[in-house]
């Protein structure tokens, strides 16, 4: 049969024939999310945290993990076989083919990738996420930020001047008790904050470990990277994926990797701090190192602008935060809050009328929306700069053994040459920032 169709005709009957194959994804059912709109990351870093970032992330089921980098092979064949195995349980074999690069600055390359999650040893976090920035990547960087003032500084110079997303991993800020605890503090329900009490592990100390043989398949001068003092493979800095279910890797306990209980825990601790005084974008102006003691490793008193002291202890407990003002105590650590003299505080609803802060109940989630959004997430890099500041400043007084004056808005020390040599490190050439 010859039919004549008029051009109205047929973009009416396309319409409707449309209408049939265009379902809305609302249809499809609730956390439906098309293939096209998940986002792919890189993971930069394969070690024993990894895991735990990598279960966080898919369990979001809106990202994908095209590539990872790692210097150590078995660890990035690891990482693979995790990302089959959580599809696996999906039943969906068919997700997903991730590439493996040995140099991340290869992975960096890739205009696929929108964004990268860094869990490498402290002293690679600002070499790795300045690059990845100036690649064009959003970056979710693993606490403490980093293991220098000027790096951490550098690092938020690169997410400005490139306008990235940047989430630091201090993902207590998504955790409802610390949430609880700093708005208790910011609305006045213990009075004016007079002391604040941080409970966290010491500084580092100078390298002391013997060398081993390398394993194969890791390439150490690598690993070592940025660092110019050469130090020799020990599987408790980098340990085999035999050796690790006994240890958290010990390159934080060593002045040329980490920062020690300071940074390690201190990043989350002190952070709870700054966040309850409202000091994201400042600091403490005075460090008092304790009287009469030699190679102190807790007494530290931190003290602000406005008078607030903040003291590091490390006595045998549990890792906490505690505010003590005029009228009574926030005590906040992982899974516990207690308030006193009132016991109900701690359960008290924060209403609309009172003071609020970002709320996230889920840190990989809040990054993912942000990249969607292209607005800051809940703990910034300048905010994970500012954390990390506290425990770096407060290494450098621990190591000089006396008392500083600190500026948080020149970022430097007052008066002392000696200090503020400090608060950078030599790097090799091609790993500056």
């Amino acid at each position: 049969m010859k039919r004549n169709i008029s051009r109205r005709d047929f973009l009416k009957t396309s319409s409707l024939a449309s209408a049939f194959f265009i379902v809305p994804r609302h249809v499809l059912g609730r956390g439906f999310l098309a293939p096209s709109d998940r986002l792919n990351f890189g993971f930069i870093g394969c070690g024993k945290q990894s895991n735990f970032l990598l279960n966080s992330f898919l369990k979001t089921n809106q990202v994908e993990f095209v590539a990872a980098s790692d210097v150590f092979q078995q660890k990035t064949e690891r990482f693979i076989n995790s990302i089959k195995k959580f599809y696996q349980t999906q039943n969906n074999t068919n997700r997903n083919t991730v590439s493996v690069y040995s140099d991340f600055r290869q992975l960096l390359q890739r205009k696929d990738i929108d964004a990268v999650i860094i869990a490498l040893p402290d002293h690679w976090h600002a070499a790795a996420a300045v690059r990845a920035c100036a690649a064009g990547k959003d970056v979710y960087c693993e606490k403490p930020l980093s293991l220098t003032v000027a790096e951490g500084r550098a690092m938020v110079n690169a997410a400005r001047k490139y306008d990235r997303v940047f989430q630091t991993g201090s993902m207590q800020r998504s955790w409802n008790e610390f949430r609880q605890a700093v708005e208790l503090v910011r609305n006045g329900y213990i009075g004016d904050i007079t002391e604040v009490k941080i409970n966290v592990g010491g500084p580092p100390k100078d390298f002391d470990l013997t060398g081993e043989p390398i394993p194969d398949g890791m390439d150490w001068q690598s690993w070592l990277g940025p660092n110019v003092v050469d130090r020799p493979y020990n599987k408790d800095l980098a340990p085999t994926i035999e050796y690790e279910p006994k240890i958290w890797p010990k390159w934080r306990d060593y002045k040329d990797f980490g920062g020690g209980g300071m940074t390690d825990w201190g990043a989350h601790m002190f952070d709870i701090a700054q966040w309850g005084l409202d000091m994201d974008h400042s600091g403490p102006v005075k460090l008092t190192y304790p009287t009469g003691i030699t190679n102190a490793r807790d007494g530290l008193v931190f003290e602000y602008a406005n008078g607030i002291k903040m003291t590091h202890q490390t006595v045998p407990e549990r890792q906490s935060c505690t505010f003590i003002g005029t009228k009574g105590q926030v005590y906040v650590a992982r899974g516990v809050l207690k308030t006193l003299p009132d016991e109900t505080l701690k359960s008290k609803l924060i209403t609309g009328t009172d003071k609020r802060v970002y709320y996230s109940d889920n840190h990989y989630k809040d990054f993912i929306e942000a990249i969607r959004k292209r607005c800051r997430p809940i703990c910034d890099v300048e905010t994970g700069h500012r954390t990390a500041t506290v425990c770096n400043i407060g290494n450098i007084a621990y190591q000089l053994q006396r008392s500083l004056q600190w500026n948080p808005q020149k970022e430097k020390f007052e008066g002392d040459d000696q200090a503020n040599q400090l608060l950078h490190r030599a790097m090799k050439k091609e790993w500056m920032v």
